[in-house]
């Protein structure tokens, strides 16, 4: 029998719903309910509480939205499987300190290692190649050809061509987010779109709140800009700790924030969207401008996309951030930013920076959106992600340490895995070169060390054709050497230990 205290000390409903919500979620970290366990009824709960029905119900509502419980019809509400919140919470809780920034030899290992030759780059940070519409993207590319024999046709500058541009806006539209075509700018991928977001609001020196752990390009980025990093916590199931961004806002004079809302990199987490209308709150309340980094959004498992934070934007201050890369042509380097009002900061910078991006690549996503088959290619890309998802999950479960943690996203294509805090993975990494198979070190991630005993694999990669052209998508060996290695590396470490 499990024992239910009364909570005291919140007079408001609101107030007391969280209460209730918040002491359960303690009750769940510290083992009391266990995952397959029925929690008190909402009738059994308002009569322990001294509160109505509606009150527990919120709770409870709260607690399944943030992941906890699950309801099950005409059963209750049960504990659902979760992470280790105790560890992940250790693991993950960034003092809000501004420093410098130092990206190191590591990631160009990885980058290169990933992409000469490794027959498992699961340490690549792009989808597997054979899941794009190569032959659909030729055609449009000979039809963008056949129709541009001008020359003039080939120079398009910022903030890019008009065709493009309407196309994306259009698709902002049937997410009932209104987006103007002038505030849409074409870049040369998502990087130059987040370096141009964060000139166009900071300047050398200042402040810049940051995920952590973090994508490395955003450590090169605000390295290569001379900007600080405030980092704050992304919890691997529910996204950046909305009480870490507000302790961050309050704590330092922050000119910016670059937040990933959906299946971020590395860990695959996505902020809740009962608490995204919140986060651009907070954000405005500050005067903080928010540059949101979205280019897995299109990626996901569910019934619907997740609504970009930029739904919730009142102010044009949040820079949407999108790319054409994670989905369909990671070889044409497009992508966009709905800037807001900053749009024409933005442009006049692209102006005098990479002036504009190939006009080629521009007209023919241009023309195959047009064509119509993005959507049904974007359907077969989420079912075949989801589908390898769960092949790979399940298979490493199987295979890694019972201590090992590993992130549940819904959507994108990463698992962030966390192990004994005595293997480096760096040194996974390293292990793992000779046989053909790539990771992505935690260290990557962060320059201080905080996730040296993780690291991110990338689930759509299932292995590359061998010389007959059989593809060992089923044998999954590369996974058996990852967890061949991670065995190895436990015994050193322990035996390092005992010395």
């Amino acid at each position: 029998m499990i024992a239910v205290w009364a909570i005291t000390g919140s007079s408001s409903v609101q107030m007391r719903y969280r209460d209730i919500a918040s002491w359960i979620e303690t009750q769940i970290q510290q083992r009391v309910w266990q995952v397959g366990d029925r929690i008190p009824s909402v009738r059994e709960m308002s009569r322990l509480q001294h509160v109505s029905p509606m009150t527990v119900m919120r709770a409870y509502e709260q607690l399944e939205a943030d992941g906890w419980v699950e309801a099950r019809p005409r059963s209750g509400f049960f504990v659902r499987p979760h992470y280790n919140k105790l560890a992940v919470d250790a693991l993950a809780r960034p003092q809000a300190q501004s420093q410098w920034l130092d990206t190191h030899q590591d990631v160009l290992d990885v980058i290169s290692a990933s992409h000469k030759g490794a027959y498992y780059p699961f340490g690549s940070a792009f989808p597997d190649p054979q899941l794009f519409p190569m032959q659909a993207l030729g055609r449009a590319m000979a039809r963008v050809l056949r129709q541009s024999s001008h020359p003039d046709h080939f120079t398009i500058l910022p903030p890019g061509d008009i065709g493009l541009r309407r196309q994306i806006a259009q698709r902002y539209l049937r997410q009932g987010i209104k987006v103007s075509i002038d505030e849409i700018i074409i870049t040369n991928g998502a990087i130059e779109a987040l370096s141009l977001s964060l000139a166009a609001v900071t300047k050398p020196g200042d402040k810049v709140i940051i995920e952590a752990p973090a994508f490395y390009g955003v450590l090169q980025t605000l390295e290569r800009l001379q900007l600080k990093a405030v980092p704050v916590a992304v919890d691997p199931e529910t996204g950046v700790d909305i009480h870490a961004l507000e302790h961050a806002l309050a704590s330092h004079s922050i000119s910016a924030c670059w937040l990933m809302s959906n299946f971020h990199n590395p860990t695959g987490a996505s902020i809740p969207a009962h608490r995204r209308p919140d986060v651009v709150s907070i954000l405005a309340a500050y005067q903080v401008p928010l540059i949101e980094d979205d280019v897995y959004g299109e990626l996901f498992f569910s019934e619907a996309r997740p609504m970009p934070l930029k739904a919730y934007d009142t102010q044009g201050s949040v820079l949407h951030c999108g790319s054409f890369s994670k989905q369909l042509a990671p070889g044409f380097r497009v992508g966009w930013i709905a800037a807001g009002c900053y749009a024409m900061q933005i442009e006049k910078r692209q102006s005098v920076s990479s002036l504009a991006v190939g006009a080629p690549n521009q007209l023919a996503i241009a023309d195959y959106l047009k064509q119509g088959g993005y959507d049904s290619h974007l359907r077969r890309l989420r079912e075949t992600l989801s589908s390898r998802h769960e092949v790979i999950r399940t298979r490493l479960k199987a295979l890694l340490p019972p201590s090992t943690v590993m992130s549940q996203p819904t959507g994108g294509y990463f698992l962030w895995i966390m192990l004994d805090k005595g293997i480096d993975t760096r040194d996974l990494f390293q292990a793992l070169r000779p046989y053909g198979v790539t990771i992505a070190p935690g260290a990557l991630f962060a320059s201080d060390g905080r996730f040296n005993h993780c690291f991110r694999l990338n689930v759509s990669i299932v292995g590359r054709q061998n010389a007959e052209g059989v593809n060992d998508s089923q044998s999954l060996e590369g996974l058996t050497q990852i967890a061949s290695s991670i065995s190895a590396l436990s015994v050193h470490s322990t035996v390092t230990a005992e010395y």
